[in-house]
């Protein structure tokens, strides 16, 4: 397999970075969903919209999840300092 690099702006990585549902995503991964969806689209709009939603509730919960790794984190912190 060949690789190679291509140059976005920030703001285009950032608006892709939107599209990820998993951490271990690669941008190789998001491009091809990213065509996925649109090729659906083509075929079928609703069918596209429904992909995008599903995206949405895996990306809500991936944001969950990192929230409260997060607060755990911060409770050992706590919980650290606390028996110093």
């Amino acid at each position: 397999m060949t690789i190679t690099t291509i140059k976005l702006h920030k703001e285009t990585k950032e608006r892709i970075d939107k599209l990820k549902d998993s951490h271990g995503e690669s941008y190789d991964d998001l491009l091809k969903k990213i065509l996925y969806i649109l090729n659906s689209t083509r075929e079928s709009p609703e069918k596209g919209k429904k992909i995008l939603e599903q995206i949405e509730l895996r990306r809500e919960l991936m944001l969950k999840q990192q929230e409260e790794q997060e607060k755990e984190k911060s409770k050992k912190k706590t919980t650290k300092k606390k028996s110093k």
